[in-house]
């Protein structure tokens, strides 16, 4: 792969970090293939999670979308071949007074200018020891 290719992965991999900033689910969802596959690993089987554009889009707006505030400061980006990792801090914050800051590494796969896998690495006893009973019953119902 040329060096030029992975710096359009990298480019579309800051474009999609940029638009999840903005909570701009949709976006997001519109960079990932019909087939791509974004999962929380901590949280479910690599066999389930999201597939394509509408169910990513689906899956931010379900555990993103009830927060009242949240900011993601980036962090190291490094891409060889297809593969771009990304290492950044998400704080979330509840309308209830809740608050966490979150750890993430990230690994996606780039094919054809879309992405094609999407893989997060996160603490998710983090997220479960500061979301608030509300929250956690509302994602426990899922987005299908």
């Amino acid at each position: 792969m040329s060096g030029e290719q992975e710096s359009a992965n990298v480019e579309l991999v800051e474009s999609f970090w940029d638009a999840l900033g903005r909570r701009d689910f949709d976006a997001v969802g519109a960079m990932m293939s019909e087939r791509g596959h974004y999962i929380d690993v901590a949280v479910i089987g690599v066999e389930d999670g999201a597939f394509g554009p509408e169910e990513t889009a689906a899956r931010l707006r379900l555990g993103l979308g009830p927060l009242e505030r949240y900011e993601l400061h980036d962090g190291p980006i490094v891409a060889s071949g297809d593969i771009v990792v990304t290492e950044h801090n998400e704080e979330w914050f509840w309308h209830t007074g809740e608050t966490v800051l979150l750890r993430f590494c990230s690994v996606m796969e780039v094919r054809g200018g879309k992405v094609d896998r999407w893989w997060d690495y996160f603490d998710l006893g983090a997220i479960m020891n500061a979301a608030p009973d509300w929250w956690i019953e509302q994602i426990s119902v899922g987005y299908k």
